[in-house]
């Protein structure tokens, strides 16, 4: 759905995720989501009677949606879906942005992780629900190409927590050496993981 084809609570939705992405939840102010979104400042009370926690809560589900669905776009993206291939196009995502525009944005969902997760609760728990969605899909993913059951959940996690850090670092250091490198080590060690590899 285009941005210009969602109402007015989705797009707030969306432009508050874009801001904490780039901003953290700290720094993203409920007015600049209203412009972002370009819907009137009153419509923030309407649709998000809890405030911004509401509001920041409601982002992160959006982004672990968002990371979720991409799964089956990068799967049917692949000729022949290895999980190498899959972490792959999963990094490849944020190489390509950060090389076209910069290293601005990183993930709402660590940015908001990092900026709440002892302070508000709720959040720290629709953070890990975000989380939990993206993790899901990977894992059945995995299991589809020949991994085993016990072992696919752990190398999800794997594969997400490796990704998130060399986000970080590809940011601190304005290169995507770090992402580069993720997806080259882990790719074999994914693949290894299948039923009869090797």
């Amino acid at each position: 759905m285009a941005v210009s084809e969602r109402g007015p609570r989705e797009r707030m939705v969306f432009s508050a995720a874009q801001l904490i992405r780039r901003d953290g939840v700290a720094a993203t102010g409920m007015r600049e989501v209203a412009a972002h979104a370009g819907a009137p400042r009153g419509s923030l009370q309407h649709y998000f009677p809890g405030g911004k926690e509401q509001l920041v809560n409601e982002a992160l589900g959006w982004a672990g949606r968002y990371a979720s669905d991409r799964v089956a776009r990068f799967l049917a993206a692949l000729d022949e879906p290895t999980p190498g291939g899959l972490f792959a196009l999963m990094v490849r995502q944020w190489t390509d942005e950060y090389e076209a525009v910069g290293f601005a944005g990183g993930c709402p969902v660590a940015a908001a992780t990092v900026d709440c997760a002892e302070s508000i609760d709720s959040t720290r728990e629709a953070a890990a629900a975000a989380f939990a969605t993206w993790t899901g899909p990977v894992t059945v993913a995995l299991v589809d190409m020949g991994v085993p059951d016990e072992r696919a959940g752990a190398l999800a996690t794997l594969m997400i927590s490796a990704l998130e850090g060399a986000i970080l670092m590809a940011r601190a250091e304005r290169d995507v050496r770090p992402l580069t490198t993720v997806a080259r080590e882990l790719g074999p060690l994914l693949d290894g993981a299948v039923h009869g590899a090797g």
